[in-house]
Formats: C-alpha cells, sequence, structure tokens
C-alpha cells in the first residue's frame, strides 16, 4: 500500500510487517485486548520485551515511545459478552483481527503470538514465544498489556470491591476471597469456572450433588 505525505510525497510502509498480541485470555473478569504494531525500522525502540517480564513503569514508559514512534499501531478488544457468548478463543482472534483491521497502514504479513492465528486480508505467520523474539510483537504485547491493565483501573473505580487494581481480574486468592463475599459482578465472565457456579440453578446444584 502506497500513502502520501502532506506534500504529496509517497510513503511506503517500512516491510509492512504487523507484530499482534493479546492480553487477558485467562482472568475471570473483563474484556480480552489485542494489539497490532507496525514498527518504523528507522526509529529504534530499546528495552521490547514480553510485558509479562517487565515492570508496570517500564511497560508504561515503553507504550508511550511505541505510541509514538511506531509507524502505525492499534489497541482493540473483545467485551465480556462477547467472550460468554463465543468462547475466550473465538474473542481473541476477533480483538486481533479489529486490531489488524484498525491499522492506519495494511500490513502485508502479520506476524502473531502463539500458534494460532486470526482470519486476516494478509499473509498470516504464527510465532510460539513471539512476545520475546519479535520486536514488533513485543511491541504489541505492551500495548495490549497497559490498555487491558488501564481498563481494570477504570473496573476498580466501578466495583471497588472486588480490588481489580491489585490482582488485574485474574484468579488469584484475594480476587476469589471478594467474590465469595461479594458475588460476580457484570464485568465476571459467565463462561469461566468458577464464576459459572454462581450461575447454576440451585435444583441443579442438588441433583449434582
Amino acid at each position: 500500500m502506497v500513502q502520501a505525505d502532506m506534500f504529496g510525497a509517497p510513503v511506503f510502509a517500512p516491510q509492512a510487517v504487523a507484530g499482534v498480541d493479546e492480553a487477558g485470555r485467562g482472568p475471570l473478569a473483563g474484556a480480552v485486548y489485542a494489539a497490532a504494531v507496525i514498527l518504523d525500522p528507522a526509529r529504534t525502540i530499546d528495552g521490547l520485551a514480553d510485558s509479562k517480564i517487565l515492570k508496570s513503569e517500564r511497560r508504561e514508559a515503553l507504550a508511550l515511545q511505541i505510541q509514538a514512534e511506531a509507524f502505525a499501531w492499534c489497541v482493540a478488544s473483545a467485551s465480556v459478552d462477547e467472550i460468554d457468548s463465543m468462547n475466550i478463543l473465538r474473542a481473541t482472534m476477533l480483538a486481533m483481527e479489529r486490531a489488524v483491521q484498525g491499522l492506519a497502514h495494511a500490513p502485508e504479513l502479520a506476524m502473531i503470538d502463539g500458534n494460532q492465528s486470526p482470519r486476516l486480508r494478509c499473509a498470516v505467520q504464527t510465532v510460539v514465544k513471539g512476545d520475546a523474539l519479535v520486536p514488533a510483537i513485543s511491541a504489541a504485547s505492551i500495548l495490549a498489556k497497559t490498555a487491558r491493565d488501564a481498563d481494570l483501573l477504570r473496573l476498580h473505580t466501578l466495583y471497588p470491591q472486588y480490588a481489580f487494581d491489585q490482582h488485574k481480574g485474574y484468579g488469584t486468592a484475594l480476587h476469589l476471597e471478594r467474590l465469595r463475599e461479594h458475588g460476580p459482578c457484570p464485568e465476571h465472565r459467565r463462561s469461566f469456572a468458577p464464576i459459572k457456579a454462581y450461575f447454576v440453578p440451585a435444583a441443579l446444584v442438588g441433583a449434582v450433588a
């Protein structure tokens, strides 16, 4: 794809390779997020790595740098309702599709972290542990993770009793304790155990027991 700058000169997407990754497949609450990033080879971003091994402050700083210096980037999500209606794998693929489709420059190739890929209009390559091996995927993992963390902080302001700011929706001992005390909120994934157990009819629970 050829773009033009403000003076009408052609601008070519550098290699047009997008890294794609997700954040939030495992938690019991909140949307699943995905990001797609086309890095600019003329603007090296030092320190890109799997977002899970980076400290929060470093992730946030890198996210701002990626947004400022990448050739193109997009963050997208699939909602809790979509997760519950189509399952978490399909919802994750949907979030990835939305992220790639939202790029300002269409990639020729999308490199996807893991061994499963969404349906895209461009060529696709999966890379196991790609978030640690491919800089563009690392960048995508950082944007997806920071966006999801920000959303869980938003949920914490709405439902402070669950301490989403601490566990980010994952099934930690603290989260499970708060669930036992308060029951699920609308942002909990009803299709996930142990959330599903709160919505099983009492008669069915008795029959199973």
